[in-house]
């Protein structure tokens, strides 16, 4: 008696990353935007998009392999370099004092409407990009944690991953340190989830509660996690760096984002 064919195995799909940039006019500069997108991503394979918006150095290797990690889980990420009013395309500052001065300095010398100029220009370009489907999310850290915080304001943003969002909670983000993204809360019509570590100086307990109170007055769909860390614990390089929290982590983003960017659209 014959024995029955056996089907052959399937390979598992890999995920080959392809990097690039564009620069788009924001105003009176040009803003540069880094993609990460699966390599097979086309018109006819087309994959969720991801605004990420980096610390206050921009693209560094430690975003940009946060950004290409993303990206091999089935995304087009764009990496946005929101100091484009104060630095040439392709500025990353250093991990060091000066750098880090620079950078604070740069956030507070930022208008607000900057700011959301740069949230508006990057959603469009992943909105035009053939090999992005309709359903768009956010994720960021420290200055980026406040700005997908802020992304999640537009309504073609479905959902943001914000890790340790800095001056949300004493609305000090931007030119005069005057923002208003606690109020404006309950524009936030997707899902959020908010990464904190408790030993964090730049957001305090009493911080984290008035961003929580925020949320939950306005109704927002949120999930809230704090960690025994400090802040920039997911940095991939240096002493704060928590290797088994940042798989958390990610983890916690991902499901979110799978679960709310891939869902079937009948397209």
């Amino acid at each position: 008696m014959g024995s029955a064919a056996t089907k052959p195995k399937t390979k598992p799909e890999t995920m080959i990353v392809d990097s690039s940039h564009v620069d788009v006019p924001v105003a009176a500069s040009a803003m540069r935007v880094h993609v990460h997108a699966p390599a097979g991503a086309s018109a006819t394979r087309r994959f969720p998009g991801l605004v990420l918006y980096s610390e206050i150095y921009q693209q560094t290797e430690p975003i940009r392999r946060a950004a290409v990690r993303l990206a091999g889980h089935g995304y087009v990420v764009a990496v946005p370099e929101v100091f484009h009013e104060h630095e040439p395309p392709g500025t990353v500052l250093p991990y060091d004092p000066v750098g880090t001065d620079t950078g604070n300095r740069y956030k507070y010398d930022t208008s607000l409407r900057s700011f959301d100029a740069g949230v508006r220009a990057v959603t469009a370009l992943l909105r035009d990009d053939a090999r992005v489907t309709r359903r768009l999310g956010a994720i960021g850290w420290c200055l980026g944690g406040h700005l997908a915080f802020r992304a999640a304001f537009r309504p073609e943003v479905l959902a943001a991953a914000c890790f340790y969002p800095t001056d949300i909670h004493d609305d000090t983000l931007g030119l005069g340190k005057a923002s208003d993204s606690k109020a404006r809360a309950g524009e936030i019509r997707g899902e959020v989830a908010l990464i904190f570590g408790r030993q964090d100086p730049h957001v305090p307990p009493e911080g984290r509660r008035a961003i929580y109170d925020a949320l939950t007055a306005s109704n927002v769909s949120f999930s809230w996690h704090e960690f025994n860390a400090i802040h920039a614990f997911m940095r991939d390089e240096g002493p704060r760096y928590d290797p088994a929290l940042t798989t958390l982590g990610f983890s916690l983003a991902l499901e979110m984002f799978d679960r709310v960017l891939k869902a079937t659209e009948g397209e």
